[in-house]
């Protein structure tokens, strides 16, 4: 790919996100969430037939946006887990992680279609997220903080549950924060 293709590329996946982060915020107000190409074009500084060269649907330009927003997410965690005390770190991770499910609700049918076709697989996510949440439980671990018997995947379950069943993002947060004190070593 030529490299001004590649940069109007990165620049309608940015606009993307950009366009998801603002619904997610009207979704919690209670307004309309319906991802629009145009604006997503407009957003990025391209027509609509430079989105539609890069992404000729809806769901390849939102699996792209899910590749790129879990990539940023997960390859952030072994310098993260190690940048702080483990539990304050995994909070703020957690909390990230929260923000990028929200914005992924944004995404409803398309998010289904894309499981449905296999362009985002729940095992492969679920993979990456728990291998990003070894690397804070192995450094909660090493440091005394965290009980050194508590599987990833459990966590990342309980994470994912929590967000799906809060009522609101201060309800999850507060989740999320109980989640922790699960973690902690018995005094």
């Amino acid at each position: 790919m030529r490299a001004d293709a590649a940069r109007k590329r990165e620049q309608v996946v940015a606009a993307a996100v950009d366009e998801l982060a603002d619904l997610a915020k009207a979704a919690r107000k209670g307004e309309p969430t319906r991802l629009s190409l145009d604006q997503v074009a407009a957003r990025a500084g391209v027509g609509i037939a430079t989105l539609y060269r890069h992404f000729p649907t809806r769901e390849a330009l939102l699996a792209a946006v899910y590749q790129q927003e879990l990539t940023r997410l997960c390859d952030a965690a072994p310098k993260l887990a190690t940048s702080g005390p483990a539990d304050a770190a995994l909070l703020g991770w957690m909390t990230s992680y929260l923000d990028f499910i929200e914005s992924k609700r944004a995404m409803g049918d398309s998010l289904r279609a894309m499981v449905a076709s296999g362009a985002v697989t729940q095992a492969e996510t679920r993979a990456r997220v728990g291998t990003a949440m070894s690397h804070f439980l192995d450094a909660g671990a090493a440091a005394g903080i965290f009980r050194p018997d508590i599987p990833p995947d459990d966590v990342v379950a309980v994470m994912v549950g929590s967000a799906v069943a809060a009522q609101d993002h201060e309800q999850a947060q507060r989740l999320l924060v109980l989640l922790i004190h699960g973690l902690r070593q018995p005094i």
